[in-house]
């Protein structure tokens, strides 16, 4: 039998002394309190970054391919679509889905309001099924085969701003010479939260509009979205595109045409881990003074195993297990407490923010169990490396004035 192990257990389950017992709580207490505090950090954080991130690619894709050019006019400069990464997007493992899409801006005029938007046009390729979670009314727009569609996806805001119902048909004037008007039909209304980059701008309708304004044949669009398969390798992806596609179109990926919200994001992680070093340095002192309390305590103990014989390590491994049955039980119980709080705001949103300072109307919870076990055994090892510092004054302890010690 473990002679160390065994005296720890007897100490842990010894319950008459009030004092110790309290002290006992009190450290699982702030095991547990540090490790739900930063799973339920972490988990937000992820939340945050996911569903930020899922609204622009939902919105943009991960790529973006375009014309290079000089003009920093609005109109774009149309590409071709006969270029393999359109034609045979599957011979790029990294690859999983690439549309074509163009922007023309344009007004909104109804009678008593004038808006100016950006009329994104898209095709049937368009993946409506990640867009889908921004719509909140209505339904997407239903392509027509002989011409184009004359429906149209508009933003919340721009909806609020001008008084527009689903169903309603709006004038949107083009810009261009001789300007155009065409009358278009809302079937759907989205919202992102992300109104200065999509929401105050843009409406979504049937690229084959643009194409008829422009006069563009059906083999030009005016550039090619394209998600990836691992948004972790979107840079390899990236290197890869430009060494395939023609030397005349530009690829930018969307985390570097919004880098504003992914720095953001960025600063926010630092944050959480800046709180991350925080709470792990309160637990660590909280335990090592709760190791000396307890090695105070047990003086006369220790005095005892001294006199008949235990070695220093012997008695520092007392401790050492005492220590680690704390955090143990620490990290049950803060596992049970973060991951309840989590599933409470994750089923229920009691929390609640702004969506125009946050891009969200509640707080986000993202399960990442790798997050979970990696806190688990961060806090495991750091705590249980720093619990066997303060028996290190088990050495200085003598016996005959330890037995005397009160």
């Amino acid at each position: 039998m473990n002679l160390s192990y065994f005296i720890a257990k007897r100490i842990a389950d010894n319950k008459e002394q009030s004092f110790s017992s309290t002290i006992h709580k009190i450290a699982i207490g702030s095991i547990a309190v540090g490790l739900g505090a930063m799973i339920v950090s972490f988990l937000i954080l992820r939340g945050f970054q996911d569903t930020v991130k899922d609204k622009i690619y939902s919105f943009s894709a991960h790529l973006q391919l375009t014309k290079y050019t000089l003009d920093n006019s609005f109109e774009e400069v149309p590409i071709s679509l006969n270029t393999e990464i359109f034609t045979n997007p599957e011979d790029f493992p990294y690859v999983r889905h690439v549309q074509e899409y163009s922007h023309k801006a344009g007004l909104i005029k109804t009678e008593d309001e004038v808006l100016g938007v950006v009329f994104k046009g898209v095709s049937s390729r368009f993946d409506t099924a990640n867009f889908n979670t921004n719509l909140i009314e209505g339904r997407f727009v239903e392509f027509d085969t002989e011409d184009y569609s004359k429906e149209v996806v508009i933003s919340k805001v721009i909806a609020d701003k001008l008084d527009i119902e689903l169903n309603e048909d709006i004038l949107v004037h083009f810009f261009q010479n001789p300007p155009r008007v065409r009358r278009l039909t809302v079937v759907g209304k989205y919202e992102t939260n992300l109104s200065e980059y999509y929401d105050n701008k843009f409406i979504i309708g049937d690229i084959d509009l643009i194409k008829r304004l422009n006069d563009w044949p059906d083999s030009l669009a005016g550039g090619l979205e394209v998600f990836v398969n691992d948004v972790d390798k979107m840079d390899e992806a990236e290197e890869q595109l430009n060494a395939t596609v023609p030397l005349d179109l530009y690829v930018e990926k969307v985390s570097d045409k919004y880098i504003q919200v992914f720095e953001w994001l960025f600063l926010i992680s630092r944050q959480v881990n800046i709180f991350l070093g925080i709470i792990l340095f309160v637990v660590c002192v909280n335990m090592v003074s709760i190791i000396l309390i307890l090695i105070m305590e047990r003086t006369q103990m220790i005095g005892l195993l001294k006199s008949f014989g235990g070695t220093d390590a012997l008695i520092r491994r007392i401790f050492s297990y005492s220590g680690v049955q704390l955090i143990f039980k620490g990290l049950v119980l803060g596992n049970v407490l973060g991951l309840t709080i989590c599933a409470l705001q994750y089923y229920f949103q009691l929390i609640r923010l702004n969506p125009a300072d946050y891009y969200m109307s509640y707080v986000p919870i993202s399960w990442n169990w790798e997050i979970v076990i990696a806190l688990n055994l961060l806090t495991f090892v750091i705590v249980t490396l720093i619990v066997a510092l303060p028996t290190a004054v088990i050495a200085r302890i003598k016996p005959i004035k330890s037995i005397k010690f009160d």
